[in-house]
């Protein structure tokens, strides 16, 4: 039974509330950075806690509202904001469901758990309010891709995660691996943006437009039967399918996923425990019904997933540190996740990625307390703990060769490094001498001053 049309007015107006709350912790921390007027670490937590409430409170009242009146599909169309002749055109629309509200309000939740820790954890820190810009730019991102209903506001908010992600890997600019990591991170984003870009296209060529609603085809999500043929399924689910690895770090791009950890423990938390590192497996259930028109695709996302799952316990079961231990134990259960997606169970993955999502949260923020306990019970028993080694595989000689490919990382890093990253430098190289020549030629050589005091900030190559 549909909502009366004074209620689903209600509805849309709580609906844009939920986008607003941290679209407007964006604007009031943004300003007050870019005006050099930074907020006090009392008010911004404040206004941290308040926005996670208000918006968790409000995405709450949307799902109690949709359960109660048997409403599967709210919609917020907000117009072509940007048109060209033909099929392109960029649609904003917001879409709450069965699969995006739950998202919404784990997004709130979490954030708003670690935004509280980050307060105190993040005490007198010199980029204190920085953190919390990005952590407001991360969080609005975050709601924009969990309601996009089109792909063209799914790209934005997808965008915007990535940009705060990798800018919170560089959080600590001062030392050159954070700068060097986060840059790596960055990179690899791009290349997993070309796949939802290049996939945006297609369905604008395919479809005539962007709208999930129009490329799924009737049905709410998770009955909805996506209209496509089963080879223009495939090559638009490969194209998500590459987008959906590079940000979750499946294989072959899991190399850029240790480097990540140089950011702070809240934003490894929030983003490579708990919300980033799931915006893949969200894109493949947002599009698992235009999966399931292709049974070759079914097969690669399966496969995929099975052999990050593999990956993630191989190279995880040799790390040292805590925070690489357990992002190589998150990167696992992504891959079982998508694998289940693939295999088509679409409720499953949904409960999975929530449950995995709140307990990866909790282990991130626990472990700096975790390191501290396990210290004090070693000096009192006087020895060292157990600690976890390889997986016992196979025969002695197996056994080495595994435990180097686990140690090296599956050497995906090494291959991130020769055939994504440093090409992308030398590109970017390129075009930075380029640039100087094009400068130098219009100012009449008073641009030679400049080549000569770059070099002394590093080149693009010695980062990565």
């Amino acid at each position: 039974m549909g909502a009366m049309p004074d209620t689903d007015q209600f509805l849309k107006l709580l609906g844009l509330a939920v986008v607003c709350c941290p679209l407007l912790l964006t604007i009031v921390l943004g300003l007050s950075s870019l005006l050099d007027r930074p907020i006090s670490e009392a008010t911004t937590s404040r206004l941290v806690r308040g926005t996670a409430v208000a918006g968790l409170l409000t995405s709450i009242l949307v799902l109690v509202l949709m359960l109660a009146l048997g409403t599967r599909h709210v919609p917020i169309p907000l117009g072509n904001w940007v048109e060209i002749p033909g099929h392109f055109h960029f649609s904003v629309k917001f879409v709450f469901d069965r699969l995006s509200v739950p998202l919404v309000i784990l997004s709130f939740l979490l954030s708003g758990t670690i935004g509280a820790f980050a307060t105190r954890y993040l005490h007198r820190e010199a980029g204190f309010n920085r953190f919390f810009v990005l952590y407001a730019v991360f969080v609005l991102g975050m709601v924009v891709t969990a309601l996009a209903g089109t792909i063209e506001t799914l790209f934005t908010g997808w965008e915007l995660v990535g940009l705060s992600s990798a800018l919170l890997v560089a959080f600590f600019h001062e030392r050159p691996a954070p700068a060097r990591n986060g840059l790596w991170v960055w990179i690899v984003y791009r290349v997993s943006d070309a796949g939802l870009l290049l996939a945006a296209v297609a369905m604008h060529l395919l479809r005539g437009g962007g709208d999930f609603d129009q490329l799924l085809g009737g049905g709410d999500w998770p009955l909805e039967y996506s209209l496509l043929a089963p080879n223009q399924a495939l090559v638009v689910g490969l194209l998500l399918l590459a987008a959906a690895a590079g940000k979750s770090a499946l294989v072959p791009f899991s190399g850029w996923l240790p480097r990540a950890m140089e950011g702070p423990t809240p934003s490894s938390a929030v983003y490579y425990g708990a919300l980033s590192v799931h915006l893949g497996a969200f894109l493949l259930l947002r599009v698992s019904p235009l999966i399931e028109r292709s049974v070759l695709l079914c097969v690669v996302i399966v496969a995929l997933g099975l052999l990050t799952a593999l990956f993630g316990y191989l190279a995880g079961s040799v790390q040292t540190d805590i925070k690489s231990a357990l992002s190589f134990a998150s990167l696992s259960q992504v891959g079982i996740i998508v694998a289940e997606i693939g295999l088509g169970f679409r409720y499953v993955a949904l409960i999975h990625l929530l449950g995995h999502a709140c307990l990866r949260t909790l282990q991130f923020l626990r472990a700096p307390t975790l390191l501290h306990d396990y210290h004090t019970l070693e000096n009192a028993i006087g020895e060292h703990l157990p600690r976890a080694g390889a997986p016992r595989l196979g025969r002695e000689r197996h056994r080495a060769w595994l435990y180097r490919f686990a140690l090296e990382r599956g050497y995906l890093d090494a291959f991130l490094s020769n055939f994504i990253v440093s090409p992308f430098a030398r590109a970017f190289r390129e075009f930075d001498r380029l640039e100087r020549r094009w400068t130098d030629f219009l100012s009449g050589g008073a641009s030679r001053e400049s080549d000569q005091v770059a070099p002394q900030f590093g080149t693009i190559e010695e980062l990565v």
